[in-house]
């Protein structure tokens, strides 16, 4: 596929899917963790809660990375790639 060089305007970014799933996995953590602890499975209970905390602490990687923005937007004076060289006779590299 050749290369336009308008790959980072187009681009989108994959952290808003990321941060539906890490809640997702935190609301079904969190209610596994309820439900173990209402059926007195402490172990269950304490993996739950662990798996919890792992998602709440992905969402707020998520969330701290949505504020801080796009870092590298190049400029007009930036420009394009270029695509790939084809191989030479022989198809050598």
């Amino acid at each position: 596929m050749r290369r336009t060089g308008s790959e980072p305007i187009t681009a989108r970014s994959p952290l808003r899917t990321r941060l539906v799933l890490s809640l997702w996995g935190l609301l079904w953590a969190v209610g596994g963790t309820v439900a173990f602890v209402l059926l007195g499975q402490t172990g269950w209970a304490v993996a739950c809660g662990v798996l919890a905390a792992v998602a709440a602490a992905d969402a707020a990687v998520v969330v701290a990375r949505m504020r801080q923005g796009a870092h590298y937007r190049p400029g007009r004076d930036v420009p394009p790639y270029q695509p790939p060289e084809p191989p030479g006779p022989g198809g050598g590299r």
